[in-house]
């Protein structure tokens, strides 16, 4: 081959690769174009893809509410990326949430179909302090979410339930499952009644629900507003309360307004979330297992005004079958004592009444008549005045002796400062007591005829501190200045708080205080001037216990502190009618003068009292001589 015809083949070859690769690049450049227009158009359509899964997800829950059945194929068709390997419980996932209503006389309770649970509780015929309507739990502010193991993890607040059945008293909702069995939840309303009826019903579901479940679990979290005129008696009076079958009364979590917790390792049968006159209460006829309980108080300054948020995380027993009926009752209304007993489940008793002696007398004394008084008269104000007078006359047998002891005492006064001036050092602390105790024989008075029925009527005291600010009878009730008898009345509103005192001042505290003051300066009289125990007696009564008493019932219900101003009153009234008509002091002062001299019959009382004494001065030498040897 010649020169000529190598460099021929050379230049071909050189032609030939670079058409190749020149034609290489052009087909790379073709191919990126294509792609980026091919991912353009894949976007475009799986935004597409989205929304028109949206649509259909809407029209096959509507298709599968109205009863009519879609194929798996089709749904898988529909939902190619599911999250759920069941495809109904896809579409009840993507479904659209629907609201319905159950209604009486006396409470409305929403549901929504998301989740088949409660989702708003209006309480009729009720206001709250600003003249809104009265919701135990507003729009969502309610949770109720069971957790269950069927094939898969099923939460019921993920999905929207079909609802079935609706009327105002019948709500029934289901969550259909691919093999044909059902979650189901069916509420009813009674007629006249605060209770709700639930069931949680598993249909068909032993297929997809293993034997090894031996549980569920719920959640159920309320956040309850602010209802009331004072932030501090409405957290003092709301809280949790739960009850174990067989105990006597609920215990509580949270009272006083502090946020807690308690996990219950037993079986208990309900557990309420109460606010100071109203309640959302749930129980389970079969027991919860166990579970945890919780309340969070929130701050006054809270702009949703909300008061607090109650959560229970409970567990429940469930033995697989092929239909399964788990039932629960809810109790959506007012503290109101007879109601609540109407149950006959201990729930009455999550009102403060007091212990055993003040609450036995509050349930059988105070509630039966101030509800008789309230069948004839209508003013509150003018039932508390006829119970303030009723008791006062029932417990006067028990007044007349200790005011009369007073009034007794009071004439011996000029006697008692002499014997103080008789023994003035505080080494003739005991011979200056013998001596007083002489001088009370001779006259005839038991220094301690006037303690016992004093502390016979503290029973009724607490009795009715505790009745006042829970009764919701009072709730808005007026009565002259005060628009509320079951809060505090606003005389003066300062504005900004105060320390001890707080942003107002109520006037029912303040004339409460100083009657308060007015009879223990009528009682201490009686008091020896230049005995330095005596004194500090005087002081604390006259001044610190009307002062103390103003700062407590200045936030407290007004009912109690009109209800503790009348009883002072009468008191006081008492008081000077047994010392004007039935104490003489010239008696007393003559029986003095006729047992001058003689030596008096001393009470088995004064005899111990005088061997204790004898026996404190013999202890008090010994000490002394003891401590004389170590010197």
């Amino acid at each position: 081959m010649n020169k000529n015809s190598v460099i021929g083949f050379v230049l071909i070859g050189i032609i030939l690769f670079g058409f190749t690769w020149y034609q290489s690049k052009q087909y790379e450049k073709q191919a990126e174009a294509a792609a980026a227009e091919q991912a353009i158009k894949d976007s475009i359509a799986l935004v597409q893809w989205k929304a028109d899964s949206v649509e259909r997800a809407r029209i096959d829950s509507i298709r599968i509410a109205s009863g009519e059945i879609l194929s798996e194929a089709e749904l898988l068709l529909n939902n190619p990326q599911a999250i759920y390997k069941d495809t109904l419980l896809e579409v009840a996932h993507a479904g659209v949430e629907e609201f319905v209503t159950l209604s009486n006389e006396k409470v409305e309770i929403v549901l929504t179909s998301k989740g088949a649970q409660p989702y708003s509780a209006k309480i009729k015929n009720y206001k709250n302090y600003d003249e809104t309507d009265t919701y135990l739990f507003k729009d969502g502010n309610s949770r109720l979410n069971f957790y269950v193991y069927a094939g898969e993890s099923i939460n019921t607040e993920d999905f929207v339930f079909s609802v079935v059945e609706k009327s105002a008293s019948k709500v029934v909702m289901r969550l259909p499952f691919s093999n044909g069995g059902y979650i189901q939840q069916s509420y009813s309303l009674d007629e006249d009644s605060y209770s709700v009826q639930n069931e949680l019903s598993f249909v068909g579901m032993d297929g997809l629900i293993g034997r090894n479940v031996s549980s569920i679990d719920l959640d159920y979290v309320v956040t309850i507003p602010r209802m009331e005129k004072g932030y501090q008696n409405e957290t003092r009076y709301s809280k949790v309360d739960y009850y174990f079958d067989g105990e006597k009364k609920p215990s509580e979590l949270g009272r006083g307004g502090r946020s807690s917790s308690k996990k219950i390792q037993s079986t208990m049968s309900w557990f309420a979330f109460q606010q100071q006159f109203f309640s959302a209460i749930m129980r389970a006829p079969q027991g919860f297992a166990s579970g945890e309980l919780a309340v969070n108080f929130y701050p006054e300054e809270n702009e949703n005004r909300d008061l607090m948020s109650c959560e229970a995380n409970m567990r429940i027993d469930y033995k697989t079958d092929k239909s399964v009926t788990i039932p629960f009752e809810f109790y959506f209304g007012p503290n109101h004592y007879q109601t609540l007993a109407a149950f006959d489940q201990k729930y009455e008793k999550i009102i403060p009444l007091g212990g055993w002696l003040v609450g036995w007398f509050t349930k059988f004394v105070i509630i039966p008549l101030f509800n008789f008084l309230h069948k004839f008269i209508a003013n509150f104000g003018i039932i508390i005045l006829l119970m303030t007078i009723f008791i006062k006359l029932v417990v006067l047998p028990f007044s007349y002796k200790s005011y009369s002891s007073s009034a007794k005492m009071q004439a011996l006064k000029p006697e008692l400062d002499k014997l103080a001036e008789k023994y003035p050092k505080p080494e003739d602390a005991m011979k200056k007591q013998q001596a007083q105790m002489d001088l009370y024989n001779r006259a005839g008075i038991s220094p301690m005829g006037g303690c016992l029925p004093m502390l016979l009527q503290f029973p009724i005291l607490w009795a009715m501190f505790r009745f006042f600010p829970a009764s919701i009878e009072l709730r808005q009730q007026s009565f002259l200045w005060a628009d509320d008898l079951s809060g505090y009345d606003t005389f003066i509103d300062f504005g900004s708080k105060i320390p001890l005192i707080g942003d107002h001042l109520s006037l029912f505290a303040l004339l409460m205080a100083v009657s308060m003051f007015l009879f223990s300066k009528m009682n201490s009289a009686q008091m020896s001037g230049n005995d330095p125990n005596a004194q500090s007696m005087r002081f604390m009564s006259v001044y610190m216990m009307p002062i103390m008493m103003f700062f407590v019932c200045n936030s407290l219900s007004s009912g109690l502190s009109y209800y503790y101003l009348l009883s002072n009153l009468i008191t006081i009234l008492e008081t000077v009618i047994i010392k004007k008509f039935f104490v003489n002091p010239e008696e007393i002062r003559a029986r003095l003068k006729a047992t001058e001299g003689k030596k008096p019959v001393k009470s088995k009382w004064q005899q111990r009292l005088e061997e204790a004494q004898k026996m404190q001065e013999a202890a008090a030498r010994a000490q002394a001589a003891q401590k004389g040897k170590k010197r």
